[in-house]
């Protein structure tokens, strides 16, 4: 009997496929039988990226694009879906903080500079908003496909100095499930749109404000820990799972969630 998590032969478009996440969900989507087209607006990063996963199967595609440019993305959502037929999978890892945007330990809001603050909201709201619409349309005309967003802990309470990241991931949220009554409303119940909410996990973008150049944990890595009842940190291909079972049919009743993959952060009052 055919798996129910089965995804094998969907179309997946993943942005931000140069980039940690978004080459380990590529990775993950690819393995588990999916034609993948990756996406990023580094062409460095993307040529490796294509090179990488063409190892797991030949069924992949490298795209430079820019998650904000809206009549591209439209131009491109149409070739993908004249090449393989249809767009199934639409996971949004395009996004992140910037380090203008992060304020220092001696730093008030009121120090915040504008520009980032702009940065950073365009990047992680609007280029989650702009695939939606362009990859969003080409599901909606065939009927079916599944929208993934990517939320953050940063949505569910304050977390300091990243005020401009916590604002536009909580109009992620917002949007996703906006999105996802639009199109169970206008389009019927084959187009579904969720999120997930990573924990705390190691990255590049955030390492130097959790681990110390000795290698040991900062104050702040300290203090999340002591709010996450599995006490460890995740790590990334956890995040895999999740994804995957959103895409397929296990979830076919499952739309406008946001899902936290976070060990237990959210549940958890710290007390």
């Amino acid at each position: 009997m055919e798996s129910m998590f089965n995804i094998k032969g969907k179309v997946a478009v993943v942005t931000g496929a140069g980039g940690v996440l978004g080459g380990s969900i590529s990775s993950s989507l690819m393995k588990a039988g999916a034609k993948l087209v990756a996406m990023d607006i580094r062409q460095e990063n993307l040529d490796n990226r294509v090179q990488e996963l063409k190892q797991i199967h030949e069924d992949v595609i490298g795209v430079a694009g820019n998650v904000l440019d809206l009549d591209n993305l439209k131009k491109l959502a149409v070739e993908i879906s004249e090449k393989w037929g249809s767009i199934d999978i639409l996971v949004n890892c395009a996004g992140g903080n910037i380090p203008g945007a992060t304020l220092t330990v001696d730093q008030t809001v009121f120090d915040m500079k504008i520009e980032d603050w702009e940065k950073v909201t365009d990047l992680n709201l609007n280029g989650t908003v702009y695939p939606c619409l362009a990859f969003g349309e080409v599901m909606a005309k065939q009927g079916k496909g599944s929208i993934i967003n990517i939320s953050s802990m940063a949505t569910y309470s304050a977390i300091t100095r990243v005020p401009g990241y916590s604002v536009a991931k909580t109009g992620v949220n917002i949007f996703t499930q906006w999105m996802a009554t639009e199109m169970a409303q206008k389009f019927g119940e084959g187009v579904r749109v969720n999120a997930i909410a990573p924990g705390f996990f190691i990255g590049d973008q955030n390492r130097a404000v959790l681990i110390n150049p000795d290698g040991s944990y900062t104050d702040r890595s300290i203090k999340v820990l002591a709010k996450t009842p599995m006490k460890r940190f995740g790590d990334i291909s956890e995040l895999n799972g999740a994804v995957q079972f959103l895409c397929s049919g296990a979830a076919s009743f499952i739309t406008g969630v946001i899902l936290p993959v976070d060990g237990g952060f959210t549940a958890f009052s710290g007390v």
